[in-house]
């Protein structure tokens, strides 16, 4: 466990990264003892900053909700970050990949909330009806931990490497077989990488609930409006300036993110 100023000092280290985009050494190079109670910490730390600095809590995000991104971590469950928004993006403006350290878009099926959901007990049902409409999402993905040398703890620390998000036009829930869509990412004509969104947790309703029980521990719950990215159908893809992304989901439509 850290003490609380090394805590604080943890997150300022992120904080300055961020800032400059200059990504720093694994705070468990610089932490050995990190532990991941301590990683929310200084996620929380970074979050309350922005947030006293002006930003909205607009939703989360789940990571690592897929068993090969478990296994490569050596966890049994995903993690979590902040959707804020400052981090919102749009498919009619591009976006500067200097904004960021080493940025890369990932590939999402999105819950949008109309109603607020329950926490310990949430289930998939619960998360269904509360459901509003599912997105086609992009997520934009940085580290400001160098060449992406991350673990468990740097990665949570980081919010969870959650640095901005894209959404198209949704469809209500019942509409679609949630652990069906086919995703396909593709930039300039060219296929990037294709996945199925079962590739979340079986389902990603699955990850919405784990997610909402979670949080819970920690005093927070998932409330109406908010958006909640439950982790990517595909790999991840390395941004270039330049290049269009775009997102195509069977019965779901589509989304693009542009860079310069």
């Amino acid at each position: 466990m850290l003490t609380d100023p090394q805590r604080q000092h943890a997150a300022q280290i992120l904080r300055d990264a961020e800032r400059r985009r200059t990504p720093v050494g694994p705070l468990t190079g610089i932490f050995p003892e990190i532990g991941a109670e301590d990683a929310y910490e200084i996620q929380l730390v970074n979050i309350r900053h922005r947030v006293a600095a002006g930003a909205e809590v607009r939703g989360h995000k789940v990571g690592l909700s897929s068993p090969v991104m478990q296994r490569m971590m050596g966890v049994d469950e995903p993690d979590y970050g902040h959707l804020l928004d400052d981090m919102e993006l749009s498919q009619d403006r591009s976006v500067a990949v200097s904004r960021y350290c080493a940025p890369r878009v990932e590939v999402e099926v999105g819950f949008v909330l109309g109603a607020d959901l329950p926490g310990e007990d949430c289930t998939v049902a619960d998360v269904l009806a509360a459901t509003e409409y599912v997105v086609p999402a992009l997520e934009l993905i940085d580290s400001r931990i160098r060449d992406w040398r991350i673990s468990l703890a740097d990665t949570i620390a980081d919010n969870a490497s959650s640095a901005g998000y894209v959404i198209g036009e949704g469809r209500a829930p019942h509409e679609l077989d949630l652990k069906a869509i086919d995703a396909r990412l593709t930039a300039g004509g060219e296929l990037l990488a294709e996945g199925r969104s079962d590739a979340v947790l079986g389902d990603p309703a699955v990850s919405v609930a784990w997610l909402a029980r979670t949080v819970a521990r920690f005093g927070v719950r998932l409330r109406k409006g908010h958006l909640v990215l439950p982790g990517s159908c595909t790999r991840a893809v390395d941004v270039t300036a330049g290049h269009t992304f775009t997102a195509e989901f069977t019965r779901l439509g589509s989304v693009s993110l542009s860079f310069d």
